[in-house]
């Protein structure tokens, strides 16, 4: 993997920004739109889910970074539920409801390997950058 600067680079975060922009489709075009408690929920996780990938980056360590890459993918199995509470209350289309699934399920996967592959890189951080050096 090549030096990252900028969070808005990772493919991750791209996706879940894709993810996040998904969710609004439903807010625009469905009952879900008029149920504020769930939507209010549902567009708490999915911003939570790209914020704590952002957040974890800018701390400029792997452990910190893996630890906030947890938060997200847990802030996307929540999203993933609260869609199948949209579909079960009939408030979102089935067509909505595939979609959502299977990007949910896609995001999550990208925040596994990724997790995975911070755990298992030689490459500390950032912030550890001078203290290599010595």
């Amino acid at each position: 993997m090549g030096r990252i600067d900028r969070f808005e680079d990772l493919e991750v975060w791209k996706i879940s920004r894709e993810l996040c922009q998904l969710v609004e489709h439903p807010f625009q075009t469905t009952e879900l739109g008029n149920n504020y408690a769930l939507r209010n929920q549902m567009e708490r996780s999915s911003g939570s889910i790209m914020d704590n990938i952002a957040e974890g980056f800018g701390r400029g360590g792997n452990k910190e970074f893996h630890n906030f890459l947890s938060f997200s993918k847990g802030s996307c199995t929540e999203l993933k539920s609260q869609f199948y509470r949209s579909f079960d209350k009939k408030l979102i289309s089935n067509e909505d409801y595939m979609k959502a699934l299977e990007m949910t399920e896609h995001c999550n996967n990208k925040i596994g390997a990724f997790m995975y592959y911070l755990r298992n890189t030689k490459i500390r951080g950032q912030k550890f950058n001078n203290r290599e050096k010595e």
